[in-house]
């Protein structure tokens, strides 16, 4: 896993650890120490850790006046004994809604595994958020099993994610915003589908 780097062909356009409305704003990275591990496998040091144990993420890109944030995750998403939602959430989500973002692109290749909790409150909280800015969420390219155990726990209720969202090929896309309009392309085809 210490060999799975987060995209970063869009640099150019963006880098979190230089904008001073991101959560990671001034964080420093090395190239040759790894800290962040993912049980006993070390993590790219480029991945940035938000409060989980076992869920890390990037911030690819961010348009504040747009609305809208792409991040890549790793790791394993575990609202059973972690609560990573909550992690996300509160450290990640919650920053960026306050300065203006209200959709939310995650990529979700490199999640292995979801395990579901009890309570759904954070889920339903930030929907709530997001729905009342015409926000969303969605979850790119997630496997298999990771759909079947968001579904199995209803949260299809707050996020989008499954056939519709998987398959997209953004890694060779020469410019975020051209994701952000085939993403959004997408939820709107969707919504007028269901309605």
């Amino acid at each position: 896993m210490h060999d799975i780097e987060p995209y970063y062909r869009w640099r150019e356009y963006y880098i979190a650890a230089e904008d001073s409305d991101s959560p990671f704003f001034g964080r420093q990275y090395s190239e040759v120490s790894f800290t962040h591990r993912l049980y006993n496998f070390y993590l790219h040091p480029q991945w940035d850790a938000f409060g989980s144990s076992t869920l890390y993420g990037k911030i690819l890109f961010a348009d504040y006046e747009e609305g809208y944030a792409l991040i890549e995750l790793i790791g394993e998403w575990n609202d059973a004994l972690h609560n990573d939602i909550m992690y996300l959430k509160r450290n990640i989500a919650d920053h960026l809604y306050d300065k203006g973002i209200s959709k939310y692109v995650f990529f979700c290749e490199n999640v292995l595994n979801y395990h579901s909790a009890l309570e759904d409150d954070y889920y339903a909280e930030w929907y709530e958020e997001v729905t009342d800015e015409m926000g969303w969420i969605v979850l790119i390219n997630t496997r298999q099993h990771f759909q079947e155990e968001m579904e199995d726990a209803h949260l299809d209720r707050y996020l989008l994610f499954g056939e519709h969202f998987n398959d997209l090929h953004w890694q060779i896309q020469p410019k975020p915003q051209f994701v952000f309009a085939m993403v959004e392309a997408l939820v709107y085809n969707r919504v007028k589908r269901i309605s």
